[in-house]
């Protein structure tokens, strides 16, 4: 009997089907649940309680994050090596990277911005689609500009990070579908199971790229055009993921803060309000129930508005951090996954195989870190997780180019990445509890596209700075700009008050006056 080499696909099935199984065998309550080892103390700690006992919307929300971000990866590994085979000078890879951004700048604000009215699933749904549409194009065409089109249009990731409108969509919905002390923990989980994703789609697309240029003798533009083949398909398993989420997963109704007014027909009015005298009273009174009846008004949530409404104290707090935010993408903009990898392969010409493995390496170990994030923000805050486990990765970002010797580089590369997330679960979880629930997926959608906006303008610096030979400043430049995000939020929001937590202690004031 002969046995076959499993292939890509049988992997990706593999990983796949565990994930469905363990969304659909998993109770539907599992409040009580507790681990039949020892160490139930760091299963809490870990948050591993919390995702269990979460609702089947949720993990499916995380394993749709997995299936994108393993795609991402698989893209973001070849996207410049890609671009490079196909003979495009390193100025046209920067620019490409830029307008892909900005085109998902565009997607993603009218997607988010939208999503609440359109629906969240059809907005996923969409998103799904264009996904897909993308990898296709990338897998048959070769032409730049095609491409440019098909990135701006559709879905591509040129950092290996989160675009279109699926991460504030979803992290509006998980805010919803989690109780406030369980939200940091399901974060962290959704941030880990992403990072994973990407992982596991960095190192078997570097691994399968070289085996089918190196065993079957493909040219590196056929290699690539396979792993863009997966990328669609794996577009198409998110729309189905996302056609079977609940209608839970919609924004939830607001509660009236009116009582809606019911009009009476006259002679009801007439029979109410009359006193003694005015029945005693023999002349006729005019009767006038044959009008027309004006019927009540509807609810306001029977007309749902498309374009959400933010609060005045939103705005502030959504202007401070866009301001902040800002500085810190164009940081990860000058210096993206796509263009470290670059990096890497044109000064020290590592082979894809060693590349994934690297940095499925960095991805695995930045993905463990958010765990420990979310234990840290239970104790010392979340304003001072997000800046003190951000701060280092900014300053290795810095010295990453400067040792001439690899094994120096990569260790400064994953020094970074063990920090380098810690800050995201932690971030979300703040920015969730500062703003009004039904604010939550505009809000996060405008956050998203100012760092999106903020980042595309990097790739283009970075591609003229490698045109001069001088790669090596964008590193120096990101890890300010990242220093210099953390010292400000630390500055500026270092015991501010969450409006979460004055709602909550209004309503213990107004419970302890009601008590006797």
């Amino acid at each position: 009997m002969s046995f076959r080499k499993p292939s890509i696909l049988d992997l990706s099935g593999l990983v796949l089907a565990a994930g469905w199984c363990a969304i659909t065998h998993l109770p539907k309550d599992m409040a009580g649940y507790s681990l039949p080892i020892p160490g139930n103390w760091l299963a809490n700690e870990l948050g591993l309680y919390s995702i269990l006992a979460s609702s089947r919307d949720t993990k499916l929300l995380c394993l749709q994050r997995f299936v994108r971000m393993f795609a991402y990866g698989a893209s973001t590994l070849i996207l410049a090596l890609y671009l490079s085979s196909l003979r495009v000078t390193d100025a046209r890879i920067g620019l490409f990277m830029s307008m892909t951004l900005w085109g998902d700048v565009v997607i993603s604000f009218i997607l988010t911005l939208f999503a609440d009215g359109l629906g969240r699933r059809r907005t996923l749904s969409l998103g799904a689609a264009l996904m897909a549409a993308s990898g296709l194009v990338f897998a048959f065409s070769g032409n730049y500009w095609i491409l440019v089109a098909a990135s701006i249009l559709g879905v591509i990731s040129p950092s290996g990070n989160e675009v279109g409108p699926f991460k504030a969509i979803e992290e509006s919905t998980l805010s919803q579908l989690s109780p406030a002390d369980r939200r940091s923990d399901i974060f962290a989980w959704y941030t880990l199971l992403g990072n994973f994703g990407s992982a596991c789609g960095i190192i078997i697309c570097g691994w399968l790229v070289e085996s089918l240029q190196t065993i079957n003798g493909w040219t590196s533009v056929r290699a690539y055009r396979i792993v863009f083949g997966i990328y669609a398909f794996l577009g198409v398993v998110k729309l189905g993921l996302s056609l079977i989420l609940s209608d839970q997963c919609e924004l939830a109704p607001k509660k009236q803060e009116y009582q809606q007014v019911m009009e009476l027909d006259d002679v009801g009015i007439e029979s109410l309000l009359s006193s003694d005298d005015e029945d005693e009273s023999t002349e006729p009174r005019p009767r006038r129930h044959e009008k027309p009846i004006t019927p009540p008004l509807p609810s306001p949530t029977a007309k749902r508005l498309l374009l959400p409404s933010i609060s005045p104290g939103s705005r502030t707090i959504l202007l401070t951090l866009c301001i902040l935010f800002a500085f810190d993408s164009l940081g990860s903009g000058l210096v993206p996954a796509s263009l470290i990898i670059y990096f890497f392969t044109t000064k020290f010409s590592l082979p894809e195989g060693t590349l994934g493995t690297l940095f499925f390496t960095t991805s695995i170990i930045a993905a463990l870190s958010t765990l420990v994030a979310s234990s840290i923000s239970k104790r010392i805050g979340l304003v001072k997780t997000m800046v003190f486990t951000h701060l280092p990765s900014a300053i290795f970002l810095a010295l990453i180019p400067l040792p001439a010797n690899v094994s120096v580089a990569m260790t400064f590369l994953v020094l970074r990445s063990c920090t380098q997330n810690m800050d995201q679960a932690p971030r979300q979880a703040f920015l969730a509890a500062a703003v009004l629930p039904s604010e939550r997926t505009a809000v996060m959608g405008v956050v998203n596209v100012v760092k999106t906006l903020s980042q595309s303008t990097g790739p283009v610096l970075t591609g003229w700075l490698a045109g001069k030979r001088k790669f090596w400043m964008a590193f120096l430049v990101a890890g300010g700009l990242k220093a210099g995000y953390d010292l400000a939020m630390l500055k500026l929001f270092l015991g501010y008050r969450l409006r979460e937590e004055m709602e909550e202690e209004d309503g213990a004031k107004g419970r302890s006056r009601e008590s006797p």
